[in-house]
């Protein structure tokens, strides 16, 4: 039996960047009724950047302020302006990663093969093959840590949020000091926001 561990940080980034070849898609979900042609500066929650979860590996003041910058730069190429007065803005950014450890088992069957002389029928001597003969299980364990990265778009007049993005997969932390990488997932995750189908207000 072989048995193979593999530790991941929990970073938000790893979140983002993903371990898997082809990056997480988001999950997006918005109040259909909400003006999303409306708001024009943005600000960040107070208690934006929190981590929970059973391995809640906490966050470093400038690893959340290469966070902040990511989704800030991102917003603000489509047009937002971010100020520092949270009552001065149009909506208030919320952001913060859930963390869990855990355990895939995964079992493999390996069949053996082999040669062997012997009597058949209608020959003498026949050669016959020897399939699953000595079967041997492999047994793989991974333990991983699992990032849901959810960000909320809050209407500050309401105290509720009106738009999500949640995005979850395996962790990984070689992009954590790449800024970069961090402005590519940032857009990633905000690609659908503002949604296009927000309903215009009521007259």
């Amino acid at each position: 039996m072989h048995i193979i561990r593999l530790a991941c940080a929990g970073f938000v980034i790893a979140t983002l960047a993903a371990c898997a070849t082809k990056p997480p898609e988001p999950v997006v979900d918005f109040a259909p009724d909400y003006d999303f042609s409306q708001p024009k500066t943005m600000a960040f929650y107070a208690l934006s950047g929190s981590v929970t979860g059973n391995n809640p590996s906490e966050l470093t003041d400038f690893q959340r302020d290469r966070i902040d910058s990511a989704l800030r730069g991102s917003l603000e190429a489509k047009g937002l302006v971010f100020v520092e007065n949270t009552s001065d803005a149009d909506l208030l950014l919320s952001w913060h990663l859930n963390l869990m450890e855990k355990t895939d088992v995964k079992s493999y069957n390996n069949p053996s093969y082999g040669a062997s002389m012997g009597y058949s029928r209608y020959n003498r001597y026949s050669m016959y093959n020897c399939y699953n003969c000595m079967g041997q299980t492999d047994v793989r364990v991974t333990e991983y840590t699992q990032g849901t990265f959810i960000i909320d778009m809050i209407d500050p007049e309401e105290k509720a949020s009106v738009w999500r993005s949640v995005t979850q997969s395996k962790l990984k932390e070689e992009t954590i000091r790449d800024q970069a990488a961090l402005d590519s997932a940032a857009d990633r995750v905000l690609r659908e926001f503002p949604p296009t189908e927000s309903a215009p207000p009521a007259p």
